[in-house]
């Protein structure tokens, strides 16, 4: 059974994958890149927090502040690798 700072972490992962579809737009190929990259990105920003020390808005065992921020940073890079440019 995973641990409950786990859990909550994947759910606030999915929840940003989601809202940024929501908000962006896409097929449902975009909807599983988004979520890839907000779970990534939550996950390498928890390790990286862990390693450096940083507890920022540290919501448990969650390091809210940096997890959150690479989350973001993933989605913003997923964002502008698969947007379509207007050829004219």
């Amino acid at each position: 059974m995973p641990a409950p700072s786990v859990v909550f972490g994947f759910l606030l992962a999915t929840l940003f994958g989601a809202s940024a579809h929501f908000i962006l737009g896409g097929d449902a190929r975009r909807l599983a890149l988004f979520l890839l990259a907000g779970w990534l990105g939550f996950a390498l920003g928890q390790i990286l927090g862990d390693l450096l020390m940083l507890s920022a808005g540290e919501v448990g065992a969650v390091n809210f502040c940096p997890a959150t921020s690479g989350a973001y940073l993933a989605l913003a890079l997923v964002f502008v690798m698969t947007r379509r440019r207007n050829t004219v």
